[in-house]
């Protein structure tokens, strides 16, 4: 007689792993769908004369700490005004 646990029924894992697969590909579906999103946007942007380099600039910087961005910043400036540049 042996003393291993008996295995979960395969059909409620399968059904389980499925359920699991499914809602990662409706995820993926959905952050596909949102990336068209905001191509969309930004090419209506530069439809109206943004540059949408500086846009995602932006968009980069206010997703940062304000602190990490201001010391950023303030060492780009001394590093800019060592060079001349400033």
């Amino acid at each position: 007689m042996s003393d291993t646990a008996t295995p979960p029924d395969e059909n409620v894992a399968g059904q389980e792993l499925r359920q699991f697969i499914e809602r990662y590909e409706r995820l993926e579906a959905e952050k596909k769908d949102i990336a068209d999103g905001q191509k969309e946007i930004m090419a209506e942007a530069k439809g109206r004369g943004y540059d949408v380099k500086v846009l995602r600039k932006i968009v980069a910087m206010r997703k940062r700490d304000k602190d990490d961005l201001a010391e950023e910043e303030a060492v780009l400036e001394m590093y800019l005004a060592a060079l001349g540049m400033s």
